[in-house]
């Protein structure tokens, strides 16, 4: 499906195929055969709720541009456009989306915020969350790469209801950073509240 489509609506000053062509000399194989997966779930995803597929394509195979860039990357970043300061308790795990959106607008000329909020969006949720960002936050959990406790149950849950799927998501990541003794970014403990708790914890 993703090798026709082709990008109309200019949210990126390139195509498709010179998309792919950046991320496959930025990500080592085993990150960029991800981002395609990813992709394509989210263009699956896309379909069956109304969501533009263009946009779709966009965010997952941008979702994880930053993923591999130096830390010295992210804070340059996050002390230049005076972002929360709190983001320099955290890592990777939460900077490639956060701060990985900036790098995504400076470097990839990407402008649509809801493309942006999406990557900003996909590891750590949000209170609020438009389809497409429900749509690359479910992708990147789901897509057929993984392979993890629950991974069926999350794809059946998703396939059925995408805000479903977002409250699992969220119920099961909160739940691994507890357990593991992980720090727990406040933004995910707000999608918790706003997805899970207010929901009876469906």
């Amino acid at each position: 499906m993703s090798k026709e489509l082709i990008y109309q609506q200019h949210f990126l000053p390139s195509s498709r195929a010179e998309l792919v062509d950046v991320l496959q000399h930025t990500l080592t194989k085993t990150r960029f055969e991800h981002v395609l997966r990813v992709e394509q779930t989210a263009l699956q995803l896309a379909l069956q709720n109304d969501v533009s597929l263009e946009k779709a394509s966009i965010a997952g195979l941008t979702h994880d541009y930053a993923k591999q860039r130096p830390n010295q990357d992210f804070i340059k970043v996050i002390q230049e456009n005076k972002m929360d300061p709190d983001l320099l308790n955290y890592g990777n795990a939460i900077w490639h989306g956060v701060v990985g959106a900036e790098l995504v607008k400076q470097e990839l000329h990407v402008w649509d915020e809801d493309i942006l909020n999406a990557i900003r969006h996909h590891t750590t949720g949000a209170q609020v969350m438009s389809k497409l960002e429900q749509v690359i936050y479910m992708a990147d959990y789901i897509e057929p790469g993984r392979d993890f406790p629950g991974v069926v149950e999350a794809r059946q849950i998703t396939q059925a209801s995408l805000s479903a799927g977002v409250a699992y998501q969220t119920k099961q990541t909160l739940q691994y950073l507890i357990e593991h003794d992980k720090a727990v970014y406040p933004k995910t403990i707000a999608t918790y509240n706003a997805w899970v708790a207010t929901n009876g914890g469906n």
